[in-house]
This record gives structure tokens, sequence and C-alpha cells, in this order.
């Protein structure tokens, strides 16, 4: 017995037309579909002017010179660790009120070093430290 069907040439799908029919429908797609931008935000950024301020009355400079050298009030320190820091700033603090401490460092300076500088003047009481930079030129 042959439960086999007679062979017949294999049925074969021709995906021409339905290709075509993808391509139209991603053409008009793309054409009617309209982008919104949600993502932009609307900002309002803030001004800055290049203005210099005053010199605070009670201040405290400190220069640190791009081999690590610290300067407090254009006093060179006998050495960079944390408690001599410390000591020259308790010492420039004398005063009863809080003083800036302006830290100028060397833009080769070691990050450490101004680090440690931050540091001892926390340990010291000095809580108000800024750092002065000059006006970028190139944009």
């Amino acid at each position: 017995m042959n439960f086999r069907g007679p062979r017949g040439d294999d049925f074969e799908l021709n995906v021409t037309p339905l290709i075509d029919v993808v391509l139209v429908l991603l053409i008009f797609y793309m054409t009617t579909t309209t982008f919104v931008s949600e993502s932009k935000m609307d900002l309002t950024l803030p001004q800055a002017s290049k203005e210099v301020p005053s010199d605070p009355p009670d201040k405290i400079d400190i220069a640190i010179d791009r081999e690590g050298n610290v300067f407090v009030d254009k006093r060179a320190l006998l050495n960079t660790q944390l408690a001599t820091i410390r000591r020259a700033l308790t010492e420039a603090h004398r005063g009863g009120g809080e003083p800036v401490v302006i830290i100028s460092a060397d833009a080769a300076a070691s990050y450490q070093s101004v680090i440690d500088v931050m540091d001892a003047a926390r340990q010291a009481g000095l809580y108000k430290i800024t750092f002065p930079t000059r006006v970028r030129t190139d944009q």
C-alpha cells in the first residue's frame, strides 16, 4: 500500500507584492507622522556679570603653586602637612568674625593639595571657602 500522494512541485510563496505593500505603508507613516520634541526643556538660565566683587573685609588668602607649596596671607609655610596648614589658618583667623577663605590654586596644582587646604580650613572652623577664577576667553 502506498500512502503517499503523488509528488508535485514545491509550493512557493511570492513575497514581492508583500514587500511592495510594506514599503508603501512605511512611506505613508513616515510622511504623515509628526515628531514632537518633548525632551526639549524650556529653561531661562541665570546671568552672571564679569565684574570683580570687592574684597570681603575678613578674608584669608591661601595660594597653592604648581609644586604644591602653600602660602597663607603671602607667607610661605614650612611644609604642606595638614597640621601645619591648620595651625597657620588658626593664627590667621584670630578675629571673632567668620572670614572668607580664598583658595587661589595654580591650574597645574595637584588636586590633593587643594583638598588638604580645604580640610585644614574645615578643621580650623572656617567654612566659607571660595575659589577665584579668571574669565574664560575661548568659548
